[in-house]
């Protein structure tokens, strides 16, 4: 299988590839070199790695979902 380095030294990872691996979008990859060769991998988190990015406990969900909404109001001006 062969792809093309682009002007911006961007590449394609292959249908396959991406099928086999179970690729997605803003998925995270690791680049290192062995014995003269680019060797990639996945860098998929692991389910313990996730733990505190979810918001538990007590609190008033209305200000959350506000909170929220400005955020992406903000992000998209």
């Amino acid at each position: 299988m062969h792809t093309v380095i682009t002007s911006k030294f961007q590449t394609t990872i292959p249908k396959r590839i991406r099928e086999k691996l179970h690729l997605s979008i803003h998925d995270k990859l690791d680049w290192r070199i062995e014995d003269g060769k680019i060797v990639v991998t996945p860098n998929k988190p692991r389910f313990l790695d996730l733990r505190g990015s979810i918001k538990i406990g007590a609190g008033d969900i209305a200000e959350d979902i506000l909170a929220a909404r400005e955020q992406r109001l903000h992000k998209f001006k």
